[in-house]
């Protein structure tokens, strides 16, 4: 039995299952940030604005972010070791926002001390080591999400809307693009630290895993940490994907494009607004013809349609579940096993990116998309 299976089976569907224990007063005792370097702040403002805690700590090794963070909340405790976080009583959950390859030990940690706990993406460096985590979420009973914040973004969530209302039509492929010059990571390839991201929105919006996925990329700066790739992830029914991602661009592209047989979609998160454009284009195939000449496609040039979307923080709006799924014991919409998912798929194209971007199968079985 699969990694994959051993998880999806535990006790029930994945997505139906709830974990059971009593109702929790409406505020946390505490909640805690551990990793203060590039998202750790972000989550720190949040945390403070929503005012759902009594008490938020922050952990870092570095005395200078700790002091930082303290100038801007003066409410905030700051702590050095993980320890003053994983022995705190009130410290109810946790925000891991440390290298990737941390991610494991510290979730583990403190998973087993009874804590809730949310991931920064991705969810591990492995699929062992992310099926774990989830196997242990679920024997401790305790609440396990993963920061896959565009899931939680409202024109992604448009986007999910005008697939599943069929208004595309049926969906051919998704071409995404995620670059802009830098941050360069020392622990984890572009792939690893870009196209999470766009994986997560993908899985999203199509409601299942790929079949296989391909994988290439190149070093330009530090030997063996990809800075650019290229992953195309193949799904059932022909439906195809592409993930283009760069640490080495000069504009920053945060753009997919959605084609559907009826309409397209493009989607720009970097546009200040109408971050959602609806295309009422497409081509149509004459069946029946007589000779060659008769052949033709027939194009579609419609209007352009562009929704009027309410806009919320999507980190805001993350948080906000998190506690939430903490109180009432309700599954996460990024759950460990939606971290899980998309561990797989980087897995996938780790493996394809060093076999010269040959299509390796991805693990799909009980992911309980049903």
């Amino acid at each position: 039995m699969s990694l994959i299976e051993q998880v999806s089976n535990g006790n029930g569907s994945p997505l139906a299952q709830s974990v059971e224990r009593s109702a929790k007063p409406a505020r946390l005792k505490a909640i805690a940030v551990v990793g203060l370097g590039y998202w750790g702040p972000n989550w720190v403002r949040v945390i403070s604005q929503l005012q759902q805690a009594d008490q938020i700590v922050c952990c870092d090794l570095s005395a200078a972010r700790r002091e930082q963070i303290a100038k801007l909340y003066p409410e905030v405790k700051a702590v050095e070791s993980v320890d003053d976080v994983l022995n705190d009583p009130d410290v109810e959950a946790v925000v891991v926002a440390t290298p990737v390859n941390s991610h494991y030990e510290i979730a583990r940690r403190f998973l087993e001390e009874g804590k809730a706990v949310l991931v920064e993406k991705p969810l591990a460096i492995s699929l062992k080591q992310a099926a774990e985590l989830v196997r242990l979420s679920r024997r401790r009973q305790r609440t396990l999400m993963v920061g896959h914040t565009f899931e939680y973004s409202a024109p992604v969530l448009k986007a999910r809307e005008l697939i599943e209302s069929g208004e595309l039509g049926e969906i051919l492929y998704i071409s995404s693009v995620r670059a802009n010059l830098g941050l360069f990571q020392r622990d984890i390839n572009v792939a690893w630290d870009l196209a999470t991201h766009d994986i997560s929105i993908i899985l999203m919006l199509l409601g299942q895993m790929p079949e296989s996925v391909a994988c290439q990329g190149q070093s330009h700066y530090r030997s063996k940490v990809e800075d650019v790739a290229l992953l195309t992830l193949h799904f059932p029914n022909g439906v195809i994907a592409f993930i283009h991602v760069s640490w080495l661009d000069p504009n920053k592209i945060r753009r997919a494009t959605i084609v559907g047989s009826h309409k397209m979609v493009v989607y720009d998160d970097t546009a200040l607004q109408e971050k959602i454009r609806i295309y009422d284009k497409g081509v149509t195939f004459q069946p029946h013809y007589d000779t060659y000449g008769e052949f033709q496609l027939s194009y579609r040039y419609g209007d352009i349609q562009i929704p009027r979307i309410e806009e919320a923080e999507p980190l805001k709006v993350e948080c906000e579940h998190f506690i939430d799924c903490i109180h009432t014991g309700k599954v996460p919409k990024s759950d460990g096993v939606s971290g899980l998912r998309v561990v797989s798929v980087l897995e996938a194209a780790d493996i394809s990116l060093s076999n010269g971007g040959q299509r390796v199968p991805v693990s799909q079985e009980a992911f309980g998309w049903e």
